[in-house]
C-alpha cells in the first residue's frame, strides 16, 4: 500500500494504526478484520468455572464479554490476565501436554470490521524473517500459530515430519506471511515503512476529537535502470489515527555491556554476525576461542553453532548454573535436548578461576563436582563472571564475583544479553511509558505500563494508545494473542458505546466518544 498516495488523496482520520507487523500486529489485524470468537454450541472447556462463565451469555462474542470477570481465578505462565484467558481458550490445558479441542468457533462478521493499517519495516512476520533458519523454536509448533490456521496442518504441506513438534524460524516466518495472504489481510498491511514520529494532535476546529499523527518513511521502487535494477527511494508519509497500537517487539536494539572496548571490531552483538563470520571462513577449529557472553537461548545457540564448527568456546555469564531463574533450569529435558546439552556443558565445565593469560590453548577446566575428564573438549565456562574490558589486541578481561580476573584471547566476542525495543519515534524513546519511568523500556525488566484488561497505555499523552506483545512483557507468541483480544475488545466496546460493559476506574478513564471509531 502506497501511504503517500493514501495521504494525499484522503484526509480521513484512520480508526487504528498498528506499528509493527509481527505476530502481534497480524493477530490484531485478524480480529479487527471481522473475525470474531464465540463459544461454540458444542464447546466445552475443561475448566468448569470458566465454562460456566462463558455459558452465561453464549450469544455474545468474546469481544463483548467482561474480560475481567472471565479472567478471575485463572492461572498460567503469563502475568497478563487476558493472555492467560485467551491462551486457555485457544489451547486448553496445553501446559499439561493435553490436546483439548478449543471451545471457540470463529465467525467472519464483516460488519464488525474496524478500518486499520499495519506498518512494518519488512514483510509480514516481523523479526522472524531475520532469524536463523535451521534452529528450532523454543515453543511448540501449535503455540506459535494464529487463530484460524493450524500451523501443524500448514507444516505438513511443506514437509512430511514435524520434528519434536517444533518448527524452524524460517518456517514460522513463512507461515505468518502466508497467514496474512490466506486471511485476506493484505490490504491492511503497508510494508517497507519506518515510523519516525508519533505525536498527539489537538482537536480540530470542526469539533473532531484529538488524534495521533504517525509520520515516517516508506520504501518504494522507482525507475528501472539500464541494468534492469530499480532505484529504491524513501517517500515520507504522515497519517492521522484515533488509535495507535505499539507492537514493535524488542529485537531492534541489542543490549550492551557498557565496558571499555565494546566497540572494537571483534566484538559483536548479534547471533547473525557469528553466522556471517562463519560464512566468510573466518572461524574454524584452528581459530582462537569465540567468547560468548550471556546465559539466554540466543547465547546457547551461539555456543552450539561454534561447538559444532569445532571452534573453541569460552562462555561467560553472570548467574550460577543452579540459579532457578536460568532459563535452562525451566525447560523440559526431553523437549529441548539441544538446550539441555548446553546446560550440561555449563554445569560440567565450571571454571576454576585464576589470573593467568589463557591465550594459547584452551584447556577445559574439570567439573567442580567431579574429577572426571571433560565430556565437551574445547568448551570452557565462566559462571558468575562479568566482562571487565575488551582490549585492542583481541584479549578480554573477565572478572569473577570475588574480583579475580582472567584474561582470554579470542577471535570473536559475542555479547548476547538481550535487546531493547526501538521506540525512537516516541519522546525520550518511550521511557515515560514504562512501569519504572527512570529506566529504558525492556521486555523483562521494565515493560510498558498498560491497563491489564484493555492494554491501553496508562501514561500516554492521551487516550487511544495501546501496547502489546514483548513491549508489555510477552515474549511468547502463545501469550501475545491475549493482547490482541484485549485491544480489539476495548475498541469494539468503545465503538458500540457500551458504557455498561466498559466502566471507568482508577487505572484509566475508559469513557471515550464512540465517534473515534466511526471513520
Amino acid at each position: 500500500m502506497d501511504l503517500h498516495h493514501k495521504e494525499t488523496t484522503s484526509g480521513e482520520i484512520l480508526p487504528v494504526v498498528i506499528i509493527g507487523n509481527g505476530p502481534s500486529g497480524i493477530c490484531l489485524s485478524y480480529l479487527l478484520s471481522g473475525y470474531t470468537p464465540y463459544l461454540s454450541a458444542e464447546g466445552c472447556h475443561p475448566n468448569p468455572l470458566l465454562h460456566s462463565k462463558l455459558s452465561e451469555r453464549p450469544h455474545l462474542s468474546l469481544l463483548e464479554q467482561d474480560l475481567e470477570y472471565l479472567c478471575e481465578g485463572l492461572e498460567g505462565r503469563s502475568s497478563n490476565p487476558v493472555a492467560v484467558l485467551f491462551d486457555s481458550l485457544l489451547l486448553p490445558d496445553s501446559d499439561f501436554g493435553l490436546d483439548h479441542t478449543s471451545p471457540l468457533e470463529w465467525r467472519y462478521e464483516p460488519e464488525r470490521a474496524v478500518p486499520h493499517l499495519v506498518l512494518g519495516k519488512g514483510p509480514p512476520g516481523g523479526a522472524w524473517h531475520a532469524m536463523e533458519g535451521s534452529m528450532l523454536t523454543l515453543s511448540l509448533a501449535n503455540w506459535m500459530e494464529l487463530p484460524g490456521l493450524k500451523l501443524k496442518d500448514w507444516m505438513r504441506d511443506k514437509r512430511r515430519n514435524v520434528r519434536n513438534d517444533r518448527a524452524t524460524p524460517a518456517e514460522i516466518a513463512s507461515y505468518y506471511e502466508h497467514y496474512v495472504s490466506k486471511m485476506n489481510l493484505e490490504q491492511n498491511f503497508a510494508c517497507g515503512t519506518t515510523v519516525t514520529a508519533v505525536t498527539r494532535e489537538s482537536g480540530q476546529q470542526d469539533g473532531s476529537p484529538p488524534c495521533w499523527r504517525v509520520s515516517g518513511l516508506q520504501r518504494r521502487d522507482g525507475e528501472i535502470l539500464g541494468d534492469g535494477c530499480s532505484v529504491t527511494e524513501e517517500v515520507p508519509f504522515s497519517l492521522l489515527a484515533h488509535n495507535v497500537v505499539l507492537a514493535t517487539g524488542t529485537h531492534d536494539v541489542p543490549a550492551r555491556l557498557g565496558v571499555d572496548g565494546e566497540s572494537l571490531p571483534f566484538v559483536c552483538h548479534s547471533f547473525w554476525e557469528l553466522e556471517a563470520a562463519i560464512a566468510r571462513g573466518e572461524l574454524d577449529q584452528s581459530s582462537d576461542p569465540v567468547l560468548v557472553v550471556g546465559a539466554g537461548l540466543t547465547a546457547a545457540d551461539a555456543v552450539l553453532t561454534a561447538h559444532h564448527l569445532n571452534t573453541s568456546v569460552c562462555h561467560a555469564f553472570r548467574r550460577s548454573v543452579t540459579d532457578p531463574g536460568l532459563i535452562f533450569n525451566q525447560l523440559p529435558k526431553l523437549l529441548y535436548p539441544e538446550y539441555h546439552k548446553v546446560h550440561q556443558m555449563m554445569t560440567q565445565q565450571q571454571h576454576q578461576s585464576d589470573s593467568s593469560d589463557r591465550t594459547q590453548n584452551l584447556q577445559p577446566a574439570p567439573s567442580s563436582s567431579s574429577s572426571s575428564p571433560s565430556s565437551y573438549p574445547g568448551y570452557l565456562s565462566f559462571p558468575c563472571h562479568r566482562v571487565a574490558a575488551f582490549r585492542p589486541d583481541q584479549k578480554c578481561v573477565l572478572e569473577s564475583d570475588s574480583g579475580e580476573q582472567t584474561v582470554v584471547r579470542v577471535s570473536k566476542a559475542l555479547v548476547l544479553i538481550g535487546a531493547h525495543p526501538n521506540l525512537s519515534f516516541l519522546r525520550d524513546n518511550g521511557r515515560s511509558l514504562g512501569i519504572n519511568r527512570d529506566e529504558p523500556i525492556s521486555c523483562r525488566r521494565n515493560p510498558i505500563d498498560v491497563d491489564p484488561f484493555t492494554n491501553m497505555v496508562l501514561a500516554a499523552d492521551g487516550p487511544g494508545m495501546y501496547a502489546m506483545g514483548p513491549l508489555v512483557g510477552e515474549n511468547f507468541v502463545r501469550f501475545l494473542k491475549g493482547g490482541a483480544l484485549a485491544i480489539a475488545g476495548d475498541l469494539w466496546k468503545r465503538r458500540s458505546g457500551g458504557e455498561d460493559a466498559v466502566t471507568p476506574d482508577s487505572r484509566v478513564d475508559r469513557r471515550t466518544d464512540a465517534r473515534v471509531l466511526d471513520s
